[in-house]
């Protein structure tokens, strides 16, 4: 018996309650019409979040947008106001990771604590079966064999005891797969989130608004953060995170220059530091080191031809599996350390002694960054995800 699995949006939807997150634009507009028209009971919630009072943000135009949207399919429409929990959780983390020398991943912790977090609950608390957002990805229920969750298809007809469980895919459009920030879901979460667009390309979306006739249908996508807004990262940081003059070592440990605080800069970064030490061919210099604790960063000419950042084993902590189970560690896997980068075969090792894990790559892996996620693929199926430490 083949174990093909079905979609979990594809599951009976009459007198489902269902709340969409609706942001204002065309994915999630898109999701609450798929959702209405396979008879759920929907209703749209606009999610407001902290932003600090000097960046300008369009989110009353998006809540403006979410409302019309609603009065356009008759569902009703809910206000839900997670500033508190996005100040603490999403905003407070990434300030204190950059204080601490690393490189935050916002998008990762705005979905656990706030769309899969604090809506989720909010949905459950008021009597939702499931809510639904516009991430390109997938959820499918399949059956497995209580005993060991990696089987082969003789494994699965000849088990007796079997479970359902849900499985995180990624999404159809290669270009527009979201699932590398969802790695922290777990199996009671995905049992009540719905992906309605996770099978679409992009443009057949737009196809989608356009044809029942959406005022999203020509928005523009959302980019980057919107606490940021259009200023640059380090400028936006110095908000939070006062200038501290420190010194720019060489590679000898020699003072040749001086930056405005080791914690704005990043690995590889060749700009935002002054070099008073000239060398006659005048090469660029690279971020290669940096101690928070001194405040210097340590720079070199030799970024490229040293491959200083190449890594073909690095270390994970704060792992999630998806399953809930520790997947066969015999088996090679997939994984990608940033967003759409191409998936790399890799084995995952467990490290009994540190109680993490370490992951081996086929390939050296550049611009390894600590803070940064790793997320784990067997084919299009994430198996979760960890923090490089």
């Amino acid at each position: 018996m083949e174990n093909k699995g079905k979609s979990f949006f594809a599951k009976t939807s009459k007198g489902k309650k269902v709340f969409v997150g609706l942001s204002g634009g065309v994915d999630s507009s898109v999701s609450a019409v798929l959702l209405k028209n396979q008879g759920y009971d929907v209703t749209g919630v606009f999610i407001k979040v902290w932003q600090p009072e000097f960046v300008k943000c369009d989110w009353r135009e998006d809540r403006l947008d979410a409302m019309r949207i609603c009065a356009k399919l008759d569902i009703p429409f809910k206000d839900l106001d997670l500033e508190e929990e996005y100040k603490k959780q999403v905003f407070d983390y990434m300030i204190e990771e950059y204080k601490n020398g690393r490189t935050p991943n916002p998008d990762v912790m705005c979905n656990k604590a706030i769309k899969f977090g604090g809506f989720l609950k909010f949905a459950l608390d008021n009597g939702a079966d499931y809510v639904a957002t516009g991430h390109y990805a997938r959820s499918v229920e399949r059956e497995f064999p209580i005993s060991n969750f990696q089987f082969s298809k003789k494994e699965f007809s000849n088990s007796q005891e079997l479970e359902n469980r849900f499985e995180l895919l990624a999404g159809k459009d290669e270009n527009k797969d979201q699932s590398y920030f969802l790695w922290t879901l777990t199996q009671d979460q995905l049992k009540h989130i719905l992906f309605p667009v996770g099978h679409l390309e992009k443009l057949e979306v737009r196809k989608l608004a356009k044809k029942y006739d959406l005022l999203t249908a020509e928005k523009k996508d959302s980019q980057g953060l919107c606490f940021v807004g259009m200023v640059e990262m380090k400028d936006f940081l110095k908000r939070f995170l006062p200038e501290k003059k420190g010194d720019v070592l060489n590679e000898k440990g020699e003072i040749i220059g001086y930056h405005d605080g080791a914690f704005y800069y990043t690995f590889g970064q060749r700009h935002g530091f002054i070099i008073t030490e000239k060398t006659p061919d005048e090469k660029p210099y690279f971020v290669i080191d940096k101690n928070i604790e001194k405040n210097t960063i340590t720079v070199s000419e030799k970024l490229r031809e040293k491959n200083i950042f190449d890594k073909k084993e690095i270390e994970i902590e704060n792992v999630n599996w998806i399953s809930g189970k520790e997947p066969d560690l015999d088996k090679k896997y997939q994984a990608r350390i940033r967003y759409r980068q191409p998936l790399q075969s890799c084995k995952i090792k467990r490290n009994s002694v540190l109680g993490c894990f370490n992951i081996i790559f086929d390939e050296p892996q550049k611009s390894v960054s600590f803070g940064q996620s790793v997320v784990f693929y067997d084919n299009e199926v994430c198996l979760g995800g960890g923090i490089i430490s």
